[in-house]
C-alpha cells in the first residue's frame, strides 16, 4: 500500500499577490522534474496543493516554496517608491 501526501497552503497578499503567484509559476513551469504533483491557483489568495507519494519530496517542496513567496515578497518591498 502507497500512502500519498499532501499540502495545501493559501496565501493573501493583497495586491502583490499576482506578482507573487507569477514567480511561483514561472519556477514550477521549468522545473520538470519535479518529484511532486504541484498546481497553483490565483484567485484573492494564492492557493497552492502539493501532493506526493514521498513525504520527504512534499518537506522539501514546502521548503521551497515558502522562500521563494518570502523572496518574491521582499523583493517586491525592495522597489516601493
Amino acid at each position: 500500500m502507497t500512502s500519498n501526501f499532501s499540502a495545501k497552503i493559501q496565501i493573501f497578499a493583497g495586491k502583490k499577490n499576482k506578482a507573487i503567484f507569477k514567480s511561483l509559476e514561472t519556477d514550477n513551469k521549468f522545473y520538470d522534474e519535479n518529484p511532486t504533483q504541484t498546481k497553483m491557483l490565483l484567485d484573492k489568495e494564492i492557493t497552492i496543493l502539493i501532493d506526493t507519494p514521498e513525504l520527504a519530496h512534499l518537506r522539501a517542496n514546502l521548503n521551497s516554496t515558502l522562500r521563494l513567496v518570502q523572496t518574491s515578497n521582499d523583493a517586491i518591498e525592495s522597489v516601493k517608491i
